[in-house]
């Protein structure tokens, strides 16, 4: 018996609609004033009550912070009622909109963000109206347009996502999200997808015939006569659909389906494992065992190009993976200062000094002035989120991070070859919770990088000199790259927690040093 599927190809036109309701190309955005967000904001929030679904009601409380901001910067109109998510109401005069101020621009892409963490259609449409309000009266934004890049990539919009993602290229210096790996990944995927679909259609010429036909309808009969036995008679359908999707511009995603479930189908008459069902037949001939091989290498490889970007070089240079014990013995005996990415780190003079340790530890997207911060870095420790510093030069480089899929992926799309001798392995992916067992009853909060840094040494206890520079819990500010500089201090962490944890084993402190050891 042939697999089920539950959702068929659906025929589709080229363009799609949109947060406004308005159908227009996916590559062009949608102009959406911010009273009309905010009210589809307002609206949505009331859909929310009482969700158990724990990324709504991480969305809930992102649009509660968005409207109490709004309600306390600028206080509503009385009597304006909230609009539905995807209604355009009247267009208000060119001097009557809402200005995007400096209050609202993070807690609404908050909401963006969390809403398209989601994952559902409603909020994928909310998701993208919000990166159209930023980008109609912030053209320039960055975090406009990679929200937007993000959505359309959900969605399926795959050119207007690589496009989107380009646009944010454009602005930044620093892409430490990845962005350029991301825009690769795609670019080849879309390429090595075209190739397949090429391969498939030359060894069924008849199936273009049907690509003009009703998707849906080819699909369906095609099943029909696969499961009947009649294979050469249902290729034709089967492939016509596929190509009708192309055609029509359908999501990457339901174009995935349905070439996976093609070549599903093509396993099973093959008589190889894995086609879904039994085989319909023995073990097919060596030349179509071969193609089919080929077909699935293809498929493989487009897939994979997706999710984490091509790789020049699998070995990144020949980087030696560090474990715990390694790690400990490369740093016992000597000399540690970490570095804090503060102000009080950027308005010193103390350069010499830090450059006098035998290793120093900087963090993430650290910044370097040779008088303020000194010029060497042994040690470079980040979150695995982020990919500022990556390509700098070190000896020994920690990727931090709380679930190990994520971690993996990380280091495969962002690490550089050759910009470190050492990389901690996953014995050193997340000191706190996995070396130490802290688990959230202990320790609630997720421990910074600079924590688990900190916490990691304290355990190893092999430095005979162990100073934290300039660690003030950001009292003065930050003190980073130009690009992370615009990004917020996130309200993850509890600083408290860990300052106090600092002090407590602290045996000297001064306004720019803390001494453990």
């Amino acid at each position: 018996m042939t697999k089920a599927r539950t959702r068929w190809p659906r025929q589709r036109d080229a363009e799609a609609p949109t947060a406004s309701g308005e159908t227009v190309a996916a590559d062009r955005v949608d102009a959406v004033d911010l009273e009309t967000c905010l009210s589809a904001c307002a609206a949505h929030s009331t859909k929310l009550v009482a969700s158990l679904d724990r990324r709504r009601v991480a969305l809930a409380e992102a649009l509660r912070n968005l409207l109490a901001t709004r309600a306390a910067t600028a206080p509503a109109t009385s009597g304006m009622s909230p609009l539905p998510l995807l209604r355009r109401p009247a267009k208000a005069s060119s001097g009557s909109a809402l200005p995007l101020g400096e209050a609202l621009i993070d807690p609404l892409l908050a909401v963006g963000n969390k809403a398209l963490d989601c994952g559902y259609e409603d909020e994928t449409k909310l998701a993208l109206m919000v990166a159209d309000t930023v980008l109609t009266q912030r053209k320039r934004s960055r975090a406009g347009w990679r929200l937007r890049a993000r959505v359309l990539e959900a969605m399926g919009a795959e050119s207007a996502a690589v496009a989107a993602f380009e646009r944010y290229l454009e602005f930044t210096e620093e892409d430490g999200f990845g962005v350029a790996a991301k825009v690769a990944g795609l670019r080849e995927g879309a390429r090595l997808q075209a190739a397949l679909v090429q391969r498939l259609a030359d060894g069924c010429p008849e199936a273009r015939e049907y690509a003009g036909r009703s998707v849906t309808d080819s699909w369906a009969r095609g099943l029909e006569l696969h499961a009947r036995g009649a294979l050469d008679e249902a290729r034709p359908l089967l492939l016509g659909a596929l190509l009708g999707q192309i055609g029509a511009g359908a999501p990457v995603h339901e174009i995935q389906q349905t070439v996976t479930h093609y070549l599903g189908l093509l396993r099973e008459e093959a008589g190889v494992a894995g086609g879904g069902s039994a085989p319909t037949a023995g073990p097919g001939d060596p030349a179509a065992l071969a193609e089919l091989t080929a077909l699935t290498t293809l498929y493989a490889e487009q897939r994979r190009a997706r999710m984490r970007g091509p790789v020049d070089d699998p070995t990144f240079g020949g980087v030696q993976w560090l474990t715990l014990g390694e790690f400990r013995n490369r740093i016992a005996g000597k000399s540690l200062c970490l570095i804090a990415n503060s102000q009080r780190v950027g308005d010193s003079s103390l350069g010499k000094e830090i450059d006098d340790y035998d290793l120093v530890v900087r963090f993430n997207s650290y910044r370097i002035d040779p008088a303020a911060t000194g010029r060497r870095t042994d040690i470079h420790v980040s979150i695995h989120k982020h990919g500022f510093n990556w390509d700098q030069q070190v000896d020994t480089r920690l990727i931090f991070g709380g679930i190990s899929g994520d971690w993996k992926h990380s280091l495969r799309n962002r690490l550089v070859p050759g910009a470190q001798t050492y990389l901690g392995d996953e014995s050193l992916r997340w000191p706190v919770r996995d070396i130490g067992r802290l688990g959230r009853d202990v320790w609630p909060s997720i421990p910074t990088s600079g924590f688990n840094m900190l916490w990691l040494l304290d355990f190893l206890d092999v430095s005979p000199r162990l100073d934290l520079i300039g660690f003030d819990f950001y009292e003065s500010g930050a003190y980073r790259l130009p690009a992370a500089m615009r990004m917020p201090i996130t309200s993850v962490h509890e600083y408290t927690s860990e300052k106090a944890w600092v002090m407590e084993r602290a045996r000297s402190v001064t306004d720019t040093r803390i001494r453990l050891r």
